[in-house]
């Protein structure tokens, strides 16, 4: 009978075997959170990918040098329990975005958070360097949401305690992709402006001139159709959550019935769970004008994203993360 027991636990856990989880992503967020609240949207996709096993969060780093931009990192990092996640803060104050509708300054008030302030935070460029030297080669990728101010500001940076690279060596080790939410570019080859662009058009210029990797852009033409947000401000199973209260006060403030565009979370989606799923690609290349216009030319330097699927397939994925609380606000 041992025998028969013996055998039958052992054909239990060969059935529930399952295969190997793939290894998460090595994520560096680089966030304007503030001045939009689909930041806030993608940042908590980012957590929810990271429940999930399926993303690994490197730091999370603000080109907006905004009084809140480091303590809103820290209030949404603190809530999905990564409070230890770095925190790095542009220190150009020429970048300094402010956050209209309020809803920063809300969410600071009202919830706990380890960064008070952004002094207490790190320098965006220093904390960019001191992670990238530390991670394995061809391992890390930036996912890019708001201007290039950081990213210019890393590739001119040099060598320094953490790395005797300069910012372009640095990045072409350490660095897999780019994938940023920027530019607008019709299904035409018509250019276009974008505010990512445009906020910091020299940033923009030297990015796209001398990024030594592979770039994968979202442009403003996919978050346009896809509006998340109000499936999660009307969930009443979600409580005392910032993701829910900057979602709730930005679309009163802004009187919409449906929800904000998503251009930040699709950057996400594609930069943690690949473009196959949800998007096709053409490769282009194109400068920036001296005005921010993003311009066609030739080549293939760039993998520019459209949608594969419907944007309410696409939102209904995105928001789906969105609601996804952490394990201990999920009443049982």
């Amino acid at each position: 009978m041992k025998y028969i027991l013996l055998l039958a636990v052992i054909l239990a856990c060969v059935s529930f075997k399952t295969s190997p989880r793939a290894k998460p992503v090595s994520v560096i967020l680089d966030t304007d959170i503030g001045p939009d609240y689909d930041d806030v949207g993608a940042l908590a996709v980012l957590h929810a990918l990271a429940d999930k096993g399926e993303a690994k969060i490197l730091a999370t780093i603000s080109c907006n040098a905004y009084e809140t931009a480091a303590p809103t990192l820290s209030v949404i990092n603190t809530y999905y329990h990564r409070e230890q996640i770095p925190v790095g803060v542009s220190a150009d104050q020429k970048h300094s975005y402010l956050c209209p509708r309020l809803w920063a300054q809300g969410i600071i008030a009202k919830y706990p958070h380890r960064i008070k302030s952004n002094n207490e935070a790190i320098e965006a460029v220093k904390l960019y360097r001191k992670i990238l030297a530390a991670q394995k080669d061809s391992s890390v990728v930036i996912i890019s949401i708001g201007p290039f101010t950081n990213l210019a500001n890393l590739l001119n940076s040099g060598a320094d305690e953490f790395s005797k690279l300069n910012g372009v060596q640095l990045i072409g080790i350490k660095v897999k992709r780019l994938v940023a939410m920027a530019g607008a570019i019709d299904s035409t080859g018509r250019g276009g402006y974008e505010s990512n662009v445009t906020t910091d058009i020299p940033a923009a210029q030297l990015v796209f001139k001398k990024w030594p990797g592979q770039i994968i852009i979202s442009g403003f033409e996919i978050g346009r159709d896809v509006f998340t947000g109000m499936k999660l401000i009307n969930n009443a199973a979600i409580q005392n959550s910032p993701v829910k209260d900057a979602y709730a006060i930005s679309i009163k403030y802004d009187g919409s019935k449906i929800g904000r565009y998503s251009w930040d979370q699709t950057a996400v989606i594609a930069g943690v769970c690949g473009i196959n799923s949800y998007f096709n690609y053409r490769w282009l290349n194109f400068t920036i004008k001296d005005d921010g216009k993003d311009t066609i030319i030739s080549g293939k330097r760039v993998k520019y994203l459209s949608l594969k699927k419907k944007p309410e397939v696409v939102a209904k994925a995105i928001e789906d993360l969105m609601m996804k609380m952490p394990s201990d606000k999920i009443n049982h």
